[in-house]
């Protein structure tokens, strides 16, 4: 299986970043908005898309921090000590709730639209 590095290709912030990734990040990953994945056969749920970027491939399942640093780690050179670096234990936990502060404005972000933002539940 080709590995998969999904993200949400109705947001003009992730999609950028997307492309940010087909340009610079040399991968043997398929970058793939979810929306023309077929979910099922990667084993995804729509709650797993909606909630973070997705790294799939036949030895590996990771989400939001945890696939970039495996995205990374499979890249050129220069892109593993950084991936490395973000598969830490401790650098992971603290990268979350940076990832989720991201995931939550990513409508402000440079390039985000309106259609970028994710819905809040209740408090």
């Amino acid at each position: 299986m080709r590995p998969v590095f999904v993200f949400d290709g109705d947001c003009a912030f992730c999609t950028r970043c997307a492309e940010f990734v087909r340009r610079r990040v040399r991968t043997e990953a398929e970058v793939l908005p979810w929306q023309e994945a077929d979910l099922g056969e990667l084993g995804l749920s729509l709650e797993d898309v909606e909630g973070a970027v997705q790294w799939v491939d036949s030895d590996i399942r990771a989400a939001g921090p945890d696939a970039i640093a495996v995205l990374l780690r499979r890249a050129q050179w220069y892109w593993k000590p950084i991936g490395a670096l973000l598969s830490l234990s401790l650098v992971s936990r603290l990268a979350w709730p940076v990832y989720r502060l991201v995931a939550r404005n990513r409508h402000r972000m440079p390039g985000g639209t309106p259609a970028c933002a994710v819905e809040q539940p209740p408090a």
